[in-house]
């Protein structure tokens, strides 16, 4: 046997044990848990700004007698 033919050989048995393994994912790659794309601090300040808009918005409807 050449060697340009074990090489040939070496790759094609490669190449098939790759096709068998294909589709099979490792389970550490699955996400596990609840991982929130966002951190707590920055959900935190999200609420802070959007009830804090709302109260403000409340109070001053509420000073002014209802009328804009």
């Amino acid at each position: 046997m050449t060697t340009s033919r074990r090489l040939a050989d070496r790759k094609t048995a490669k190449f098939q044990k790759n096709i068998t393994r294909r589709g099979s994912v490792p389970e550490t790659t699955v996400k596990k848990g609840n991982d929130y794309p966002v951190g707590p601090v920055v959900l935190g300040f999200f609420i802070f700004v959007v009830i804090g808009s709302s109260l403000f918005q409340i109070i001053r409807t509420a000073t002014s007698g209802g009328m804009a």
